[in-house]
């Protein structure tokens, strides 16, 4: 195999995996799953194969580009329209530190020790657990920190002012799909829910992008963009 032939094959892998992340989109690509992340490691061997291996045609390179976009986009568009198949393809968050205290079931479910979880919060300069209020397990890894209100930037304390409660938003509605274990949460009933949908002139929870409800701030509704 030539140099001129390694270079064209090079760059025609470039250019499709530039075309699939940008038809893909940005949230794919920041949000990388264990689907993803074993997707990412096909592509490359297959691009690697395309370069190294001569009896791997640059039609060849194309045709395997194009079938892992349709796979990919398949997957992507079955998230979306079918919500029930989140949790498998994507998987939940898990809250790893709940009102201060570790969760180690959550953690041993995680596949997650106590020095990953400390390394996980510096990232999020959070150097000490006793500053965390809830800590979050992303589907990407990631992990999302709420700190308790003396800890928060600015803190409290400098500007002495009374402690509050941190609580929890908890999400009621996504996607006009009502979550509704949650609402046993926060201990209300459809009834409650539905009566505080019409006092925002909502008739249905269809019409609702997302809900989330927080004690002493009530519902944050927002509702699906008008097309019409």
């Amino acid at each position: 195999m030539s140099f001129t032939t390694i270079a064209i094959e090079l760059a025609i892998g470039y250019l499709g995996l530039f075309i699939i992340t940008k038809l893909l989109g940005k949230g794919t690509i920041s949000q990388l799953t264990p689907f993803d992340f074993i997707a990412a490691i096909l592509l490359g061997e297959l691009v690697g194969s395309a370069v190294f291996d001569s009896d791997v045609k640059v039609h060849h390179l194309l045709f395997g580009l194009f079938i892992w976009f349709i796979l990919i986009y398949c997957t992507e568009i079955i998230s979306q329209k079918f919500k029930s198949t989140r949790k498998l393809l994507e998987g939940d968050p898990s809250i790893v530190i709940r009102q201060g205290k570790i969760q180690r079931e959550a953690l041993k479910k995680a596949k997650l020790d106590i020095n990953q979880l400390q390394h996980l919060l510096r990232t999020k300069d959070s150097f000490s657990i006793r500053e965390v209020e809830y800590a979050i397990l992303e589907t990407d890894g990631q992990l999302s920190v709420m700190k308790k209100s003396r800890f928060a930037s600015p803190t409290v304390s400098d500007l002495k002012l009374p402690l509050n409660s941190v609580v929890l938003p908890i999400t009621l509605i996504i996607d006009g799909e009502v979550l509704w274990d949650n609402l046993k949460v926060i201990n209300k009933d459809p009834e409650w829910f539905e009566g505080e949908l019409k006092a925002k002139s909502i008739n249905s929870y269809k019409d609702v992008l997302f809900a989330d409800y927080k004690p002493n701030e009530g519902l944050f509704i927002d509702r699906f963009e008008d097309t019409n």
